[in-house]
């Protein structure tokens, strides 16, 4: 494989990387790089800038906003973005239901959703796991009974990702109790206004409260918010968690992570030459580089794939998401190490003008505990090893 880039993409790289960097708020910036949580006006100030330009939704068809570029050509972008500390997209909206929506879903929700998703006017939530059903989504209990025009919708989703700022969730329910549980299963969309919607925030390990327990009891929802086919929420799913698989890979913000991470280390070397476990975290960082170039590799090859005419059935998204994942951890607890007792330095309030030599330390402990989750949703790391191994021995 050749990954010497093309005079045309690095022309592309530059393009990108010039754009963030006259583009992107300062402020934004600064709290991505110490860790600090970005609020929900900072996210839609950022999208409204891509909307403006056009790079909101790159991956989508080029008649609802894309931009036409091979999926080469959209990875690339994404690794810059990411290098250049810009926030994704909400990937609820852009990565998920809108995909959805315009491969599955009919003309009028195509006209009605998809503009409104591409602007981040409408803020989408997820409503998949369930009190019994994480990994084994299959088990989701979740009812919707068809009554006229309506669903009556009754039931819990959980862990909830920035529902307490969502207008809209895009759900899984069983409207058929008779057949196999992956065959009963639809895919609905929830305004989040209806009345018998109750949002209550969960704290997470690290003091956020980033997720929710969404509580839906007795909620009608016009039958015209069904996605496709009653029935074939299943594999409206399955194919929205591959692409989820392979996004939290999230290589561009692992190479930045990575080297902050050396320059950090680099300024103890100056600071603190004595220290005595230096050597040892530079060699830690030397080994995730090179496991980070093999995943990035792995990413080539995932999207290699993902050109061939049958776009490719093998266990890629499964491998990018478990080493992505793995990799992400490592980082955290890397910059925990490094930090030190100052990883328990108190934080600044949101707005300051940060010293970003020193609060970065701060975020430290916060971001480990909080990345824990990583390994865990988009489906566990012990299910993707199953999924790998089943692919691998059928073939």
């Amino acid at each position: 494989m050749n990954l010497d880039f093309t005079d045309e993409e690095t022309a592309f790289r530059e393009e990108v990387r010039d754009f963030v960097r006259g583009s992107l708020p300062r402020s934004i910036r600064q709290k991505m790089l110490v860790n600090r949580e970005l609020t929900k006006d900072d996210l839609v100030t950022w999208t409204r800038i891509l909307d403006e330009k056009g790079w909101a939704v790159p991956h989508w068809p080029v008649e609802w906003g894309g931009t036409g570029w091979p999926p080469f050509k959209q990875a690339l972008f994404i690794d810059v973005m990411q290098q250049e500390l810009a926030p994704d997209t909400l990937s609820f909206g852009t990565s998920m239901v809108g995909p959805i929506i315009y491969t599955f879903g009919n003309e009028a929700q195509k006209r009605r959703f998809l503009p409104r998703i591409v602007n981040l006017d409408d803020w989408w939530c997820q409503g998949f796991s369930e009190p019994q059903a994480g990994s084994d989504l299959a088990s989701l209990r979740t009812t919707a009974v068809r009554d006229g025009d309506e669903y009556v919708v009754n039931g819990q989703k959980t862990w909830t990702t920035l529902g307490q700022h969502a207008d809209w969730i895009f759900c899984l329910v069983r409207t058929n109790r008779d057949v196999k549980k992956q065959a009963g299963i639809s895919f609905l969309l929830i305004d989040m206004m209806s009345p018998g919607v109750t949002v209550r925030p969960i704290q997470t390990i690290d003091g956020g409260y980033e997720i929710n327990d969404v509580f839906l009891d007795d909620v009608r929802v016009p039958s015209e918010n069904l996605v496709g086919e009653e029935n074939r929420g299943w594999d409206y799913a399955k194919f929205l968690l591959q692409h989820e698989r392979t996004g939290i890979a999230r290589v561009g913000a692992s190479k930045a992570s990575l080297r902050r991470a050396r320059e950090l280390a680099e300024r103890e070397s100056r600071d603190n030459p004595a220290r005595p476990d230096l050597a040892q975290i530079r060699a830690r960082i030397a080994l995730l580089e090179v496991e980070l170039k093999a995943l990035e590799i792995t990413q080539y090859r995932v999207l290699a794939e993902e050109s061939r005419p049958d776009g490719g059935n093998g266990p890629a998204a499964s491998i990018l998401k478990v080493k992505g994942s793995e990799i992400q951890q490592a980082i955290s607890e890397l910059m925990l190490d490094l930090a030190g007792p100052h990883a328990l330095t108190p934080l600044m309030p949101a707005d300051t003008d940060y010293d970003l030599d020193r609060s970065w330390a701060g975020t430290a402990a916060g971001t480990y505990l909080n990345w824990r989750k990583v390994s865990i949703y988009g489906g566990s790391n012990e299910i993707q090893r199953n999924i790998i191994a089943k692919q691998l021995l059928a073939s």
